[in-house]
């Protein structure tokens, strides 16, 4: 490798990674079904109805889209570590343009 490669280039996670990852662990749903549960505490089967429907636009959808890929890639243990962080704090809505 050469010297001076981004850190994209060498398989670190994007800038504002672990951001949006905290993020699952600290927001809850604000509407529907699941409304007040942690994005990270979703049902799988709830994260693939909304891939198959099309995700919302926005930070929820963003956020909705990103907690997909973690379950889908049997992740959800990796964000027991940010829980931990995130204790104490009360979950909060993202709103989303309907």
């Amino acid at each position: 490798m050469v010297q001076g490669e981004g850190a994209a280039e060498q398989g670190a996670a994007p800038p504002g990674a672990s951001a949006q990852l905290e993020r699952l662990v600290t927001l809850s749903m604000p509407y529907g079904k699941y409304k007040g549960r942690l994005l990270a505490d979703l049902p799988s089967a709830y994260l693939d109805w909304f891939a198959r429907q099309g995700f919302p636009k926005g930070e929820i959808g963003r956020l909705l889209a990103l907690m997909h890929e973690v379950d889908q890639a049997g992740a959800r243990a990796l964000l027991q570590p940010l829980r931990g962080g995130a204790a104490g704090i009360q979950a909060k809505s993202v709103s989303s343009p309907r």
